[in-house]
């Protein structure tokens, strides 16, 4: 299991939530709270926008908190929404290509949780990408392969749609060939502009995930990132959350239940 962070607001220097405090990302990633595995030294990765549409991507196979590289950028670069992100790999190798986020075009994606008995399924899914997709992938994770399917089932057209339709198919196709280990998604993707997360899974044990309004400014985060445990709220399980600017340049929030027919995981937001 993963640890990340995604923010949306006013410019902000990231490092102030990498570093700064004992429960910060990088605290985290040594020490986590909420998490299944306590340390999370599988890589890190940071992807943030600035003045250019495309985003900016740092990943690297290390651990984040012995990363000096990523210390000495986030402690200069300003970004009104950035991803970051450390890992504890579920079985891919620990190369860099499978660290997170994940970028097609501008659009950044990164992921907590797993595909169960993925090895068993890997293919299959992978025969559902278009050439083009298929094409894109980089690395050898569950994570990645589900962005790519995003992708190729109308992400930049339309997100809501595209998301349930993926997490529909990798449902029917894990139970059409037995697979009884949980697929579990807590995730999030964005196009620069607006923030979409998932917190779901097939069993009853969705991995965290934690919101807290800064003033106007909103973070996401898989645990909060400090002690005052009363200003962060959680995000109920089977939830699609979406966060974006509005007229005064606040950042407003919008919650929904992901799939009305599966009553034993529906909770209101």
């Amino acid at each position: 299991m993963c640890r990340w962070i995604a923010y949306l607001g006013k410019p902000t220097y990231i490092n102030d939530f990498l570093y700064d405090g004992p429960r910060s990302l990088c605290a985290q990633a040594q020490q986590s709270h909420k998490a299944k595995l306590g340390v999370h030294g599988d890589g890190g990765g940071l992807g943030w926008y600035g003045d250019h549409k495309c985003p900016g991507l740092y990943r690297n196979a290390g651990p984040a908190w012995a990363d000096p590289n990523l210390r000495e950028l986030t402690s200069q670069v300003k970004a009104k929404l950035f991803f970051a992100h450390v890992r504890a790999s579920t079985g891919a190798p620990n190369t860099f290509v499978n660290c997170h986020p994940f970028r097609t075009n501008h659009w950044l994606f990164m992921h907590n949780g797993q595909i169960g008995e993925f090895n068993k399924v890997q293919r299959l899914f992978q025969q559902t990408l278009c050439d083009k997709s298929y094409a894109a992938l980089q690395g050898t994770t569950d994570s990645e392969l589900m962005f790519a399917m995003l992708v190729n089932n109308g992400l930049f057209e339309d997100v809501k749609t595209a998301i349930r339709t993926t997490m529909r198919s990798i449902t029917s196709v894990c139970a059409e060939h037995g697979i009884v280990e949980a697929f579990r998604a807590t995730f999030s993707v964005t196009n620069g502009e607006q923030i979409w997360a998932v917190r779901w899974s097939s069993d009853a044990y969705a991995p965290s995930l934690y919101k807290r309004d800064l003033g106007g400014d909103i973070l996401l985060a898989s645990e909060p990132l400090d002690g005052e445990v009363q200003n962060w709220q959680e995000i109920p399980p089977n939830s699609l959350v979406c966060l974006s600017r509005d007229a005064d340049q606040n950042t407003t929030i919008d919650s929904e239940i992901l799939f009305d027919e599966e009553k034993q995981y529906v909770r209101a937001v």
